[in-house]
């Protein structure tokens, strides 16, 4: 059965509360995430230790050029 009672939380909070529920679901699968990649480097040669962007204009020259 419902309550006589007023309802004390507005939908913005409870809109608010779900966002943030969700960003920290999401920050903590991004760390598991980069954690699994740490651990198992051969199945994700893309990611580097020591924090270079294999995307960089520079990695991704050093890349196109033929091997000696």
């Amino acid at each position: 059965m419902a309550s006589g009672g007023k309802k004390k939380t507005t939908m913005a909070k409870l809109n608010r509360e779900s966002k943030l529920r969700e960003r920290r679901t999401d920050k903590a699968a991004r760390k598991d995430a980069r954690k699994h990649a740490a651990a198992f480097p051969e199945q994700y040669p893309e990611v580097t230790v020591d924090g270079e962007d294999p995307a960089s204009p520079e990695a991704l020259e050093l890349a196109a050029q033929p091997a000696d």
